[in-house]
């Protein structure tokens, strides 16, 4: 690349992730937002992970940047309902004695059988009990013990299991609805302002393009090959700018008459004349090829064998501007896509590892890192192709910062943890939960504990990290091919 190039490919990388870094700063702040106007005690707000770059406490909270910007986090004191006497102490704001709290993080982290003596009469035998205190077990307790460590005396009301179910899952869905928001502003940018370009026929019989040769529809190729047969409109010297007045002495008047009359030709002679330069101009004879070829019409792609003469007609750029309506239709559609490519993704990550080590061709269609999204846009930046200006290309990097907060948003919305659904999931159950309690007159069933759901959560923030990081590599070793 020449030296504007380069510079135009890093400007493209840093909009990009400038872009990602505000995207991941605003949907904290979403979360941030509603547990303070609920009445939470925020400690932390963080973007990204690691050690801290830079930060600046403020009130009861402290803001800052962390070094490795692939993510962030807010902190909210009491997101877990308590399970152990001591956590429903420190809930209530009671004082728990030191040495009351040393036995009982002891027995926590460290007991391997726990004395049922509380249900022993003087005459039974003790009755022993093992105590769940596997790896997971144990990363379980230290979380919880952590959590209840940064609750103070003035947080009784303000811890955030206390919230209704309705305050709660809006908390956690104001942050992956950040990221849907600004994919939806985003798109709507590019839609309303760069619009929709489309090529379409101008309607005249007038000819633009002359295939050289015929390829086969199923070969994934668009150059000719020596052994591919000369197209019908080559054999019969038709040229660019030729305007067709008749074929097979059937006067043409239009594109799609003319099209019509080619497709219904089949394999027989094809005797044309056109308007060359102001004359008119008999063609030689040839034959129109018959070959199966996909025809668009009002419904879906159909098959069929017609015949083919080589040509393509004079077109022209239509550009259609489009509202929030047509914006959330497509929106509609790319959410379609982004649930079965997160459906799929093991499976395209895996495609991924095997192209790394050279046991296969990685998916041009597959997901990327954020390495790979900054190389496209950076490639969008520096491109030089034809008809690509500088409106065509912010409009590019308006699409790919949509698309990747689009698919930020959904993946988070999965109801697993450590992911926001899993947090909404637990306060959904939760409040339909008290709801059917209260219809039945039955007692209140209390909170949902989803701090059950951690093994699960590190196992799936394992499996986020590695996927994570084949993509990365990937993203650099076997790069996505952008064609620009």
């Amino acid at each position: 690349m020449t030296g504007p190039e380069v510079a135009l490919y890093a400007l493209g990388v840093v909009i990009f992730l400038t872009a990602i870094f505000v995207s991941i700063a605003l949907h904290e702040l979403g979360h941030l937002y509603f547990a303070k106007k609920f009445g939470c005690r925020v400690s932390q707000y963080m973007v990204g992970f690691g050690p801290t770059v830079w930060s600046l406490k403020k009130g009861e909270t402290e803001y800052g940047i962390k070094l490795i910007p692939l993510g962030g986090y807010v902190k909210i004191i009491g997101m877990f309902p308590p399970e152990t006497d001591r956590e429903q102490q420190i809930s209530r704001g009671e004082q728990v004695p030191a040495d009351t709290a040393a036995a009982s993080a002891h027995q926590e982290a460290h007991s391997d059988v726990l004395v049922a003596a509380s249900t022993a009469t003087p005459d039974a035998p003790l009755t022993l009990r093992k105590s769940n205190t596997g790896l997971f077990a144990q990363m379980v307790s230290q979380t919880r013990a952590a959590e209840f460590e940064l609750v103070e005396p003035g947080d009784t009301d303000r811890l955030f299991y206390k919230l209704p179910a309705a305050k709660k899952i809006l908390v956690m869905v104001a942050g992956p609805g950040v990221n849907i928001a600004l994919a939806f502003l985003c798109f709507l940018c590019v839609y309303g302002i760069y619009g929709v370009h489309s090529v379409e026929p101008t309607g005249r019989p007038a000819v633009s393009v002359v295939s050289d040769c015929v390829i086969p529809q199923d070969a994934k190729r668009t150059a000719c090959q020596d052994s591919d047969q000369v197209s019908p409109a080559r054999a019969a010297g038709l040229r660019p700018g030729d305007v067709v007045v008749s074929f097979n002495s059937q006067p043409v008047t239009s594109w799609s008459q003319l099209s019509d009359l080619i497709h219904a030709n089949g394999d027989s002679i094809a005797a044309m004349e056109v308007e060359r330069d102001g004359t008119q101009v008999k063609l030689q004879a040839s034959h129109t090829i018959a070959m199966p070829r996909d025809l668009d019409g009002d419904g879906p792609k159909q098959s069929a064998t017609v015949g083919f003469l080589g040509v393509e007609p004079e077109s022209r750029e239509v550009v259609t501007r489009h509202g929030p309506v047509y914006t959330m239709e497509r929106m509609g559609e790319m959410t379609g896509h982004a649930v079965s490519s997160i459906v799929q993704l093991p499976a395209r990550v895996y495609n991924v590892a095997q192209a790394i080590f050279g046991q296969g061709e990685r998916a041009q269609d597959g997901p990327m890192s954020v390495i790979g999204g900054s190389r496209l846009a950076g490639e969008v930046a520096a491109s030089t192709k034809p008809g690509l200006d500088i409106g065509g290309k912010a409009a590019l990097l308006g699409l790919v910062v949509g698309s990747f907060n689009l698919f930020i948003g959904v993946f988070n919305l999965l109801p697993l943890l450590p992911l926001d659904g899993g947090h909404i999931a637990g306060s959904a159950f939760e409040g339909a939960r008290r709801c059917l309690a209260r219809r039945f007159s039955r007692p209140d069933p209390g909170h949902v504990n989803v701090a059950r759901q951690l093994p699960v959560a590190y196992v799936i923030g394992l499996a986020m990290l590695s996927m994570s990081l084949v993509l990365m590599v990937g993203d650099i070793v076997v790069p996505l091919k952008s064609g620009l």
